[in-house]
């Protein structure tokens, strides 16, 4: 038989623990590891399913059922996917029609800080996100588990940290089958164990999980304020609630003036039209000029060399990752690609190439600052580098990732199958000029929303190293 490591084979005893599966991933993924060095704790261990409580016992999904996107907030609610879970920023969230929602057969996917969730469907099968206390009143998919802990018995940021540790990923992840199509279903994981540790110790990390939840939803809110914040003291407020999908589509246009720039109908959309007539009308400097002496361009392409990450390599960040809470790149060596794969303080990174589907990364952006300092970038990013001392990066970001821009910069799309940012247009584009006191304003409360996410982050790096602590001081072996 084959094995994982010569010092643990696979024995047949393992099969009738896994309900006689005959596929080699649960037996080669690190769970019965894993389950062996948990069975040598010396403290209880209790199955998850006596620590959860609500629907279904507290480990649900959900029923495969239709789903009608709306646009109005009156008349909807954010939705939740498999891969939605992993994201950052949820302001782009597509949103599930209200009633349908609120229905009998659908209101038990209602999310309510302090669950648990773990994709169960699809490539991404087995990733695992807690939820934050801005995501109170979103709902989920059916591709989505829920793992409600019950709070009288567990805290829910120490029952994350254990599903979000190495120990959980392995035992969670050795659940999945599945060939093209991934899957875990509730009763996969109703029995994994869970060790209870000193109620000081739990507390520690469930206090540490829930301020890190709780930053990431102060860093998300402070984004959204600084984007309003610019726009309102622009007096461009009205750009705000755009309602983009209600203004109806843009069918039989003519546009007059036309020159070799391009030729393409959707570069000329009168929806986009109007927000950068509508940007016009207040003080403002194009987009070119910011960056005449920075960039406003992609990256270097380069040949990829994996790396190990203890040997000195960079974390890669592709398009997907790069907004997602915590990205899951894969390793380079920095040595043999050219220094253009990093990224200066407060650039402006934008998802450059793509295609126009409505939840697509495409046009979407973020700031590099902080720990994401440490990344490398791929070259499909937009890189935008401001020239300009009275237009700091943070500023141009909290342009940037607003509604009205991401349609004006989708509107400037040119390509085939694979879309990318029109090279002259995207020069054109009105940046708001405010007085220097406003803009510094607005700058600080992006800062101290990047601050508050590292902080997140280490917040949550900290609780991990809790509970592996925990782990191996009551297993008696080494940390490694």
């Amino acid at each position: 038989m084959k094995i994982a490591e010569r010092g643990n084979p696979a024995m047949r005893s393992w099969l009738d623990r896994q309900g006689l599966r005959l596929d080699a991933k649960p037996y080669l993924s690190g769970a019965f590891a894993t389950r062996r060095l948990l069975e040598r704790l010396t403290v209880e261990k209790v199955p998850l399913n006596e620590v959860t409580a609500g629907h279904a016992g507290g480990i649900y999904n959900g029923p495969q059922f239709r789903r009608v996107y709306l646009t109005d907030p009156e008349h909807s609610v954010p939705f939740v996917g498999s891969k939605d879970m992993l994201v950052a920023d949820l302001s782009s969230l597509p949103r599930l029609r209200k009633s349908d929602a609120e229905s009998s057969s659908l209101r038990y996917l209602r999310l309510e800080p302090g669950m648990t969730l773990i994709s169960c469907s699809g490539f991404n099968a087995g990733r695992r996100s807690y939820v934050r206390p801005d995501m109170a009143g979103y709902w989920s998919s059916q591709d989505v588990l829920k793992v409600v802990p019950d709070p009288g018995k567990i805290g829910a940021g120490y029952l994350y940290a254990f599903l979000a540790s190495r120990f959980g990923e392995a035992l969670v992840k050795g659940t999945v089958y599945g060939s093209a199509v991934k899957h875990i279903e509730p009763h996969h994981i109703e029995g994994l164990p869970v060790p209870r540790f000193d109620v000081a110790v739990e507390k520690e990390i469930h206090e540490l999980m829930e301020s890190a939840a709780s930053l990431r939803a102060a860093s998300q809110r402070g984004l959204g304020d600084a984007t309003r914040d610019l726009f309102e003291t622009a007096g461009l407020e009205d750009l705000l609630d755009l309602r983009w999908h209600e203004q109806g589509r843009d069918l039989g246009f003519a546009h007059t003036g036309l020159k070799a720039t391009t030729l393409r109908a959707l570069n000329f959309q009168p929806r986009a039209r109007k927000i950068l007539r509508r940007l016009g009308e207040v003080e403002h400097v194009t987009l070119g000029e910011v960056c005449a002496r920075g960039t406003l361009g992609s990256g270097v392409r380069f040949k990829r060399v994996d790396a190990d990450p203890d040997h000195g390599a960079v974390r890669l960040i592709g398009q997907r990752q790069a907004f997602w809470q915590r990205p899951e790149g894969r390793w380079i060596t920095p040595h043999q690609a050219p220094s253009g794969i990093f990224a200066s303080d407060e650039t402006v990174m934008i998802a450059a190439q793509g295609t126009l589907g409505e939840n697509e990364v495409f046009c979407r952006s973020f700031l590099v600052t902080g720990s994401w300092l440490d990344h490398a970038y791929s070259q499909h990013f937009l890189r935008v580098i401001s020239g300009d001392s009275r237009f700091p990066g943070a500023y141009l970001f909290a342009f940037l990732r607003s509604d009205p821009l991401f349609r004006v910069l989708r509107s400037m799309s040119v390509g085939g199958k694979q879309q990318d940012i029109h090279e002259e247009l995207r020069t054109t584009i009105p940046v708001p000029v405010l007085e220097e006191a406003d803009v510094e304003r607005i700058a600080k409360t992006v800062r101290e929303a990047y601050r508050r996410r590292d902080e997140a982050d280490r917040r949550e790096d900290q609780a991990l190293a809790k509970l592996e602590e925990a782990v191996v001081r009551h297993a008696g072996v080494s940390a490694g």
